[in-house]
């Protein structure tokens, strides 16, 4: 029998996990503002952790080698949750691909390192629904993984995301510790990124027809809000209304006036026919924090029960809701909740991305737990806050 890390190994057969999170125990979540982290912050705080560890990008820069170390040195945190990265859209992903896949790995790699360097008890570290292939199997099941050719537009983020879960379960296996991978599926929620340019589907989704709604209404002061809550690199709140006019023109917004009837035109990239599943942000830090307290790398992969000689592979879980729907229904969907009167059109010279990204989420269910909140809802409660905001 060999100790090596914080697992107890004998052939493969028998990893005794001694740390549980208890209340005051020393938590630093990376990425603590972002949409993942501060769902995962929050749900937290809700269930009586009191020790939680959060700093801003300029406080650690987590792509620096020293400036990570010095911190792990400094605060000595028990438990790490991985939820720091550099994430976007079609666009952003197929258009900074070498930012996406080098400021990922720094921050996976110098994040992961410390955490076993310091005696870290656990770690969880969130991938993406994307490291599974273009033309996966649906639903995607966790074996999926590296089997085929991944999304061209997505794929530095992707490779990115699947070495991090690799350096976990390499860790684990090699040095014996205790890092677990999730896989969430598209997220939205509280603090999320509203960018024209570069946001997420369905937050751009939600921006862009509230921008409709204010302009049939001819809402200036509405968009100005918007811009100043919001602001381009080129539209504020002080620009004239020619230039802001002619700013949503280019994101697909315009007006096409009718006698006695101002109508709204949204143009959304792709051809809408993908299908896509969605869930609510804290739903997904739920699941995580219920797997930081109740599951560990050795029930998750099946290490404690495996022969001698058995590949361990693929030991992430998905965590998701087992449902999806096209992406010109969700435009519909969010078209209601916001009360866009106006047209949508879809632009089928602009890219789909993968056809389906829908994951089978029946580890994590077999696990012990299962999502609350439905689409409608979600996107109802996270307008309402939005519409809120504004005023």
């Amino acid at each position: 029998m060999a100790v090596t890390g914080f697992l107890t190994i004998s052939n493969n057969s028998d990893f005794n996990y001694t740390f549980r999170m208890n209340k005051n125990s020393r938590i630093y979540v990376a990425g603590h503002l972002g949409l993942v982290g501060s769902a995962i912050v929050r749900n937290l705080h809700q269930k009586g952790y009191t020790e939680i560890i959060t700093r801003t990008r300029t406080q650690v820069d987590l792509t620096d080698q020293q400036s990570v170390a010095a911190f792990f040195s400094e605060t000595r945190p028990e438990y790490v949750v991985l939820a720091a990265a550099k994430v976007g859209g079609i666009m952003a992903n197929n258009t900074f691909r070498a930012q996406f896949i080098f400021e990922n790995l720094q921050i996976q790699n110098n994040v992961i390192h410390q955490s076993y360097l310091h005696g870290v008890k656990k770690l969880l570290f969130l991938g993406s629904s994307c490291v599974y292939p273009k033309n996966s199997p649906q639903p995607m099941r966790e074996e999926y993984l590296l089997t085929s050719e991944l999304e061209y537009t997505n794929e530095p983020y992707a490779i990115a995301k699947i070495a991090g879960m690799k350096m976990c379960e390499s860790y684990n296996l090699q040095y014996g510790t205790n890092f677990i991978s999730v896989m969430p599926t598209n997220l939205y929620g509280y603090n999320d990124n509203y960018h024209l340019e570069n946001s997420h589907v369905l937050p751009a989704m939600i921006r862009k027809m509230h921008l409709g709604k204010c302009l049939e209404n001819n809402d200036m002061e509405g968009i100005r809000k918007d811009f100043d809550r919001y602001p381009s690199n080129v539209i504020n709140s002080h620009s004239s209304v020619t230039d802001i006019l002619t700013y949503l023109a280019k994101q697909g917004l315009t007006i096409e006036d009718e006698p006695n009837d101002r109508k709204v035109k949204i143009r959304l990239w792709g051809s809408g026919n993908p299908f896509r599943e969605f869930l609510w942000s804290d739903d997904m830090a739920d699941a995580c924090v219920y797997l930081m307290e109740n599951r560990d790398f050795a029930d998750i992969s099946g290490l404690s029960d495996a022969e001698p000689g058995k590949e361990i592979r693929n030991c992430h879980i998905n965590i998701g809701t087992g449902s999806e729907i096209t992406i010109r229904d969700l435009a519909y969907l969010i078209k209601g909740v916001v009360g866009f009167k106006g047209n949508i059109e879809f632009d089928h010279t602009k890219p789909d991305g993968t056809f389906r990204k829908l994951l089978d989420v029946s580890k994590l269910e077999a696990l012990g737990w299962k999502y609350k909140t439905g689409l409608e809802d979600g996107i109802r409660i996270l307008y309402n806050r939005y519409e809120a905001a504004e005023k």
